[in-house]
């Protein structure tokens, strides 16, 4: 049976993009169109995976007329979508390229409260939706309301269900998370400090740290986002960098979640977990070619995958 992937997004996003020719306080600043995405970690996860040739049911909390706007956008994409209703307005981002510097200005608003009676709803919908194999991919922040122990709640399900668990978030949602069982985790070097409860992690103390976070807790597959260094894949029995090609970064927006919609596409074909990880890299590597929140390209993807195999 065909392994399905669910993406779980709670706090949602629609990304408003415009650029200006030079930002300067105190005037009025002349813009282009805006233009408007659909973001949110898993959102954006199901967006790259649209773009790479795969399906996927995206599950969501939006509410007002910016969550309507928001289900506009998905169906525009033709991406399956499951939305749970919420009382607050999804929140809106802004995006500003500066034209003359080439610099984006990247501003974000906090999302709307979530009544306890609507994330009890979600893992009701998150229940009868998951079957047993499926690929379970919990990315981003909660939004105002949820309690820190959500993602425990979602991880219990998916354990019962015998689903594949992927998260990937920060924060005090993170080290709650990381008490259950987990398939797969994407922290960045940062919230790996987090976890590891150091300020922070040089070179020399990432391996050996790596492998004393998956020796303490129940998780599969560690990889450690490293940004343009590429990433760190880890697992009981196997550390390995892997290196990101160098290519001219136009928007760093949705780089990771393109990183985990690489992974999963990797998971799918039946890649080794090298490969799985080189394809996400690839992947993440792509989105940063393209401006605003584009995501990654398939072809870009495909072909710094194969500069990475080379090295």
């Amino acid at each position: 049976m065909q392994k399905r992937i669910v993406t779980l997004t709670l706090n949602p996003v629609i990304d408003k993009n415009v650029s200006v020719a030079g930002i300067s306080p105190n005037t009025k600043l002349r813009c282009t169109a805006p233009t408007y995405d659909a973001g949110g970690g898993g959102i954006n996860v199901s967006r790259a995976l649209k773009k790479l040739g795969e399906k996927s049911l995206c599950m969501y909390l939006a509410g007002g007329p910016t969550g309507e706007h928001l289900r506009q956008i998905l169906d525009k994409v033709d991406i399956d979508q499951l939305v749970i209703p919420i009382k607050g307005w999804t929140r809106d981002n802004l995006a500003v390229t500066d034209t003359t510097t080439n610099l984006q200005y990247r501003f974000g608003v906090p999302g709307p409260q979530v009544a306890k009676e609507e994330w009890e709803t979600l893992l009701v919908k998150l229940d009868e939706n998951l079957e047993n194999g499926d690929y379970l991919v919990a990315s981003g922040k909660l939004p105002p309301g949820m309690p820190d122990d959500f993602y425990v709640l979602v991880a219990e399900i998916a354990k019962r269900k015998k689903v594949h668990f992927i998260l990937d978030t920060s924060g005090e949602a993170l080290l709650q998370a990381t008490k259950s069982k987990i398939f797969m985790l994407k922290p960045n070097l940062g919230e790996l400090s987090t976890l590891c409860g150091v300020s922070s992690i040089s070179a020399l103390e990432l391996e050996p740290l790596a492998k004393k976070f998956l020796k303490e807790h129940d998780c599969g597959i560690l990889v450690v986002s490293l940004g343009p260094k590429g990433a760190l894949l880890a697992t009981k029995d196997l550390i390995e960098h892997i290196p990101a090609p160098t290519v001219l970064q136009k928007s760093t927006i949705g780089a990771g979640d393109s990183m985990v919609a690489g992974m999963l596409v990797g998971l799918l074909k039946g890649k080794t977990n090298s490969e799985m990880v080189k394809y996400g890299v690839a992947c993440g590597t792509a989105a940063t070619m393209h401006e605003g929140t584009q995501l990654c390209n398939k072809d870009d993807a495909d072909n710094l995958y194969q500069w990475i195999l080379g090295q």
